[in-house]
């Protein structure tokens, strides 16, 4: 933190997991079709793949699913198509402690995702929203006592405006805002984020939107220069209005900014299989640690050991860590730069 000693605390902290207050996860539930291949296809290039799977996944319910497992009394509100594909959906919701109670069933398919996988562990993914369309405002205000007793409400970017806005006025606890993928949000409903969660291109791209400063790491940029500018974004956000922000970037762990200062969570070496949901797995678990009143460094040292776990197996939810898994070491913090280093750990994407 700027102006103090560098952090030298590892592992997750008091507090830092735990069922204090509830989690509530307002966003989209989808079927994962999940296709390897050697690499990630060009574009135009057709490739043979190796495998094809189908399982549960979507933003939303990837993060419900992480906080849960992380010990968080979990809520989800949703939706579901009646095409059949909610058995699909939904087992590991039901299987991890989800109160799946607030997931309607509506006309239509179930949100769909495809993923592709390279053998580099690295993937792209595209989404058919399906039934998350209908997670609109008046949707969501149908669930408004939840979300006013809600400690911590989660929403992302895979759920109608409307709905996110609607969310955001009936929490009655803080708000994580995952803004991913980046959509026309009012920048007031981003701000009440506390924190705003993003990766060094959502960061980018939201500064952008606002007409803000949001230069783009060179090609070929070192590994201290990608953090120089990776800070830049976290503080040009902060200046924007927006109270705390955790942007995760990868293997190089996390910047966790709010107004006690900057801190670098460093990442440990994990053997990585599939990234796929790594992001969510930290988001979920930051929830957790939140809402069991860690402070937003605590939770995000936990949460960054979380997505370390996860890039260890294949998929989306059935690679997140329970409080019975032991999650990865804690890594040997950076020294260098502005931003405090912190000897806390983590892999996030």
């Amino acid at each position: 933190m700027s102006g103090s000693s560098t952090d030298a605390s590892g592992g997750g902290g008091a507090g830092a997991v735990g069922a204090a207050g509830t989690v509530v996860v307002v966003g989209s539930i989808n079927v994962d079709q999940v296709v390897t291949v050697d690499r990630l296809p060009l574009p135009g290039e057709t490739l043979i793949g190796s495998s094809m799977t189908l399982s549960p996944g979507g933003k939303g319910a990837n993060q419900a699913v992480a906080a849960a497992r992380r010990g968080a009394r979990t809520v989800m509100i949703g939706a579901v198509g009646d095409d059949g594909r909610a058995d699909d959906a939904l087992p590991h919701l039901r299987s991890s402690g989800v109160d799946v109670s607030g997931v309607d069933t509506v006309p239509g398919p179930t949100g769909l995702a495809i993923v592709s996988v390279g053998g580099d562990s690295e993937n792209t993914i595209v989404v058919v929203p399906g039934a998350n369309g209908a997670v609109s405002a008046s949707f969501v205000a149908g669930h408004a006592g939840a979300l006013a007793d809600a400690a911590v409400v989660v929403l992302q970017g895979e759920i109608p405006v409307d709905g996110i806005a609607a969310a955001v006025q009936h929490a009655g606890g803080r708000v994580v805002f995952n803004l991913a993928p980046v959509i026309d949000v009012p920048a007031d409903v981003v701000k009440a984020a506390d924190p705003l969660v993003v990766n060094e291109h959502e960061g980018r791209l939201l500064l952008a939107a606002w007409g803000a400063s949001a230069g783009a790491s060179a090609a070929g940029a070192s590994d201290e220069e990608a953090r120089v500018d990776d800070e830049s974004v976290v503080a040009s956000l902060r200046a924007q209005g927006v109270s705390s922000v955790v942007m995760t970037r990868g293997a190089a762990g996390a910047i966790v900014s709010d107004a006690s200062g900057t801190v670098l969570v460093a990442s440990p070496r994990v053997a990585a299989v599939d990234s796929s949901g790594a992001g969510d797995a930290f988001v979920g678990a930051l929830a957790a640690g939140l809402a069991a009143g860690a402070s937003l460094l605590e939770a995000a040292r936990d949460a960054v050991r979380v997505g370390a776990f996860s890039v260890t197996g294949v998929g989306t939810q059935a690679s997140y860590p329970t409080l019975d898994d032991e999650l990865p070491a804690a890594a040997a913090a950076p020294t260098e730069g502005s931003a405090d280093a912190d000897s806390a750990d983590g892999v996030t994407s």
